[in-house]
Protein backbone atom coordinates (compact mmCIF):
# COMPACT_ATOMS: atom_id res chain seq x y z
CA UNK A 1 0.00 0.00 0.00
CA UNK A 2 1.02 3.31 -0.32
CA UNK A 3 3.03 4.95 1.94
CA UNK A 4 0.74 7.00 4.56
CA UNK A 5 2.48 10.49 5.38
CA UNK A 6 2.94 10.92 8.68
CA UNK A 7 1.45 14.14 10.14
CA UNK A 8 3.08 16.00 12.62
CA UNK A 9 1.05 17.23 15.35
CA UNK A 10 0.42 21.06 15.11
CA UNK A 11 2.26 23.26 17.42
CA UNK A 12 0.81 24.28 20.35
CA UNK A 13 -0.61 27.15 20.57
CA UNK A 14 0.87 29.21 23.37
CA UNK A 15 -1.25 31.24 25.55
CA UNK A 16 -0.67 35.23 25.58
CA UNK A 17 -0.11 35.49 29.07
CA UNK A 18 2.94 33.18 29.43
CA UNK A 19 4.65 34.85 27.20
CA UNK A 20 8.20 35.79 28.69
CA UNK A 21 9.28 37.94 26.04
CA UNK A 22 7.61 41.91 26.74
CA UNK A 23 9.64 43.99 24.37
CA UNK A 24 7.75 47.16 25.84
CA UNK A 25 8.90 46.59 29.19
CA UNK A 26 12.12 45.73 28.18
CA UNK A 27 13.04 48.92 25.74
CA UNK A 28 11.76 50.97 28.98
CA UNK A 29 14.06 49.51 31.47
CA UNK A 30 17.00 49.65 28.61
CA UNK A 31 16.38 53.06 27.67
CA UNK A 32 15.83 54.18 31.84
CA UNK A 33 19.56 52.18 32.10
CA UNK A 34 21.07 54.25 29.24
CA UNK A 35 20.09 57.72 30.56
CA UNK A 36 21.49 56.56 34.08
CA UNK A 37 24.68 55.86 32.59
CA UNK A 38 24.93 59.34 30.24
CA UNK A 39 23.68 61.31 33.19
CA UNK A 40 26.49 59.90 35.47
CA UNK A 41 29.07 60.30 32.47
CA UNK A 42 28.48 63.85 31.70
CA UNK A 43 28.18 64.76 35.40
CA UNK A 44 31.56 63.43 35.87
CA UNK A 45 32.98 65.42 33.27
CA UNK A 46 31.59 68.67 34.31
CA UNK A 47 32.80 67.95 37.57
CA UNK A 48 36.18 67.07 35.95
CA UNK A 49 35.97 69.92 33.97
CA UNK A 50 35.37 72.58 37.17
CA UNK A 51 38.02 71.03 39.05
CA UNK A 52 40.06 71.66 36.51
CA UNK A 53 39.65 75.36 35.22
CA UNK A 54 39.52 75.86 38.85
CA UNK A 55 36.01 77.19 38.83
CA UNK A 56 34.89 75.90 42.09
CA UNK A 57 37.22 76.73 44.01
CA UNK A 58 36.96 80.93 43.00
CA UNK A 59 33.71 80.63 44.69
CA UNK A 60 34.80 78.69 48.18
CA UNK A 61 37.56 81.70 48.34
CA UNK A 62 34.83 84.53 48.36
CA UNK A 63 33.08 83.10 50.31
CA UNK A 64 36.00 82.26 52.93
CA UNK A 65 37.07 85.96 52.45
CA UNK A 66 33.91 87.25 52.49
CA UNK A 67 33.21 85.79 56.11
CA UNK A 68 36.86 87.36 57.75
CA UNK A 69 35.87 90.68 56.29
CA UNK A 70 32.56 90.37 57.75
CA UNK A 71 33.52 89.47 61.04
CA UNK A 72 32.69 92.12 63.61
CA UNK A 73 35.10 93.00 66.89
CA UNK A 74 33.24 95.06 69.73
CA UNK A 75 35.60 96.63 71.80
CA UNK A 76 35.27 96.69 75.46
CA UNK A 77 33.23 99.44 76.61
CA UNK A 78 34.92 102.09 78.74
CA UNK A 79 34.21 104.93 80.98
CA UNK A 80 34.76 107.88 79.40
CA UNK A 81 36.52 111.15 81.48
CA UNK A 82 34.35 113.92 82.32
CA UNK A 83 34.96 117.37 80.96
CA UNK A 84 37.64 119.60 82.74
CA UNK A 85 36.53 122.79 80.51
CA UNK A 86 33.60 124.70 79.39
CA UNK A 87 31.02 122.89 77.27
CA UNK A 88 30.85 125.58 74.44
CA UNK A 89 30.12 124.98 71.02
CA UNK A 90 31.05 127.84 68.64
CA UNK A 91 28.88 128.68 65.28
CA UNK A 92 31.29 128.42 62.56
CA UNK A 93 32.35 131.23 60.26
CA UNK A 94 30.70 130.90 57.13
CA UNK A 95 33.23 132.97 55.55
CA UNK A 96 35.70 130.66 56.84
CA UNK A 97 34.97 128.19 54.22
CA UNK A 98 36.66 130.17 51.58
CA UNK A 99 40.17 129.22 52.10
CA UNK A 100 42.20 132.37 52.55
CA UNK A 101 45.09 133.05 50.30
CA UNK A 102 47.09 134.94 53.51
CA UNK A 103 46.60 134.03 57.20
CA UNK A 104 45.66 137.71 59.04
CA UNK A 105 47.47 138.64 61.88
CA UNK A 106 45.89 139.27 65.27
CA UNK A 107 46.42 142.78 64.18
CA UNK A 108 44.15 142.19 61.72
CA UNK A 109 42.06 140.32 63.23
CA UNK A 110 40.27 143.25 64.97
CA UNK A 111 40.35 145.21 62.40
CA UNK A 112 39.65 144.21 58.02
CA UNK A 113 40.20 140.84 57.35
CA UNK A 114 40.20 139.73 53.56
CA UNK A 115 40.11 136.37 52.40
CA UNK A 116 40.36 135.38 48.30
CA UNK A 117 38.54 132.35 47.14
CA UNK A 118 41.23 131.59 44.58
CA UNK A 119 44.79 131.84 44.36
CA UNK A 120 45.47 131.85 40.50
CA UNK A 121 43.23 132.56 37.74
CA UNK A 122 43.24 132.98 34.27
CA UNK A 123 43.05 136.75 32.79
CA UNK A 124 39.85 138.20 33.15
CA UNK A 125 39.05 134.84 35.62
CA UNK A 126 36.56 135.26 38.73
CA UNK A 127 38.40 136.36 42.01
CA UNK A 128 35.58 136.19 45.02
CA UNK A 129 36.94 138.66 48.18
CA UNK A 130 34.81 137.71 50.74
CA UNK A 131 35.87 139.11 54.84
CA UNK A 132 34.62 140.07 58.20
CA UNK A 133 34.70 143.81 59.56
CA UNK A 134 33.79 143.25 63.27
CA UNK A 135 31.80 146.83 64.23
CA UNK A 136 31.56 148.32 60.60
CA UNK A 137 28.07 147.48 60.35
CA UNK A 138 27.06 149.39 56.48
CA UNK A 139 30.46 150.71 56.16
CA UNK A 140 31.82 151.07 52.06
CA UNK A 141 34.37 149.13 51.18
CA UNK A 142 36.68 150.22 48.37
CA UNK A 143 38.79 147.40 46.68
CA UNK A 144 42.64 148.47 46.10
CA UNK A 145 45.17 146.97 43.55
CA UNK A 146 49.20 148.05 44.95
CA UNK A 147 50.88 149.22 41.01
CA UNK A 148 53.34 151.19 40.47
CA UNK A 149 54.22 150.88 44.50
CA UNK A 150 51.14 152.55 45.97
CA UNK A 151 47.99 151.37 46.47
CA UNK A 152 45.20 152.26 43.61
CA UNK A 153 41.89 152.41 43.26
CA UNK A 154 39.90 149.31 41.75
CA UNK A 155 36.54 149.73 40.64
CA UNK A 156 34.93 147.39 42.83
CA UNK A 157 33.43 148.52 46.23
CA UNK A 158 31.78 145.68 48.92
CA UNK A 159 29.53 147.09 51.71
CA UNK A 160 29.29 145.34 54.74
CA UNK A 161 26.09 143.52 56.48
CA UNK A 162 26.17 141.67 59.88
CA UNK A 163 30.00 142.05 60.38
CA UNK A 164 31.05 140.43 56.83
CA UNK A 165 31.17 141.25 53.31
CA UNK A 166 31.49 139.81 49.33
CA UNK A 167 32.42 141.11 46.29
CA UNK A 168 34.14 139.68 43.17
CA UNK A 169 36.83 141.21 41.16
CA UNK A 170 38.25 140.39 36.76
CA UNK A 171 41.26 141.71 35.94
CA UNK A 172 43.23 141.03 32.78
CA UNK A 173 47.19 142.15 34.43
CA UNK A 174 48.57 139.03 34.85
CA UNK A 175 51.19 138.32 37.35
CA UNK A 176 51.08 138.25 41.17
CA UNK A 177 48.44 140.82 41.82
CA UNK A 178 47.96 142.37 45.43
CA UNK A 179 44.54 143.66 46.56
CA UNK A 180 43.07 144.87 50.18
CA UNK A 181 39.95 146.78 51.24
CA UNK A 182 39.86 150.05 52.51
CA UNK A 183 36.85 151.50 54.64
CA UNK A 184 36.53 154.84 52.83
CA UNK A 185 35.17 156.91 55.96
CA UNK A 186 37.38 155.59 58.44
CA UNK A 187 40.55 154.78 56.53
CA UNK A 188 41.05 151.46 57.75
CA UNK A 189 42.79 149.02 55.37
CA UNK A 190 42.81 145.11 55.66
CA UNK A 191 45.11 142.61 55.47
CA UNK A 192 46.41 141.97 51.71
CA UNK A 193 45.89 139.05 49.47
CA UNK A 194 48.10 138.10 46.58
CA UNK A 195 46.32 135.96 43.34
CA UNK A 196 48.32 135.07 40.18
CA UNK A 197 46.73 136.03 37.23
CA UNK A 198 47.54 134.38 34.04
Amino acid sequence: MGGMAEQTPPPEEQDPSERTDRPILTGLVALVGVGLVVGLVLGGGALAATRLLGLGGEEEAATAVATERDSLVLPEPEETEEPDGPLVTLRPDPQQSARPSQEPTEEEEEGITLSAGQTQVSPMGQIDLTGVYPGGEGAILQVQRFEGGRWGDFPVTASVSNETFSTYIQTGQTGVNRFRMLDTDSGDASNEVKVTVG
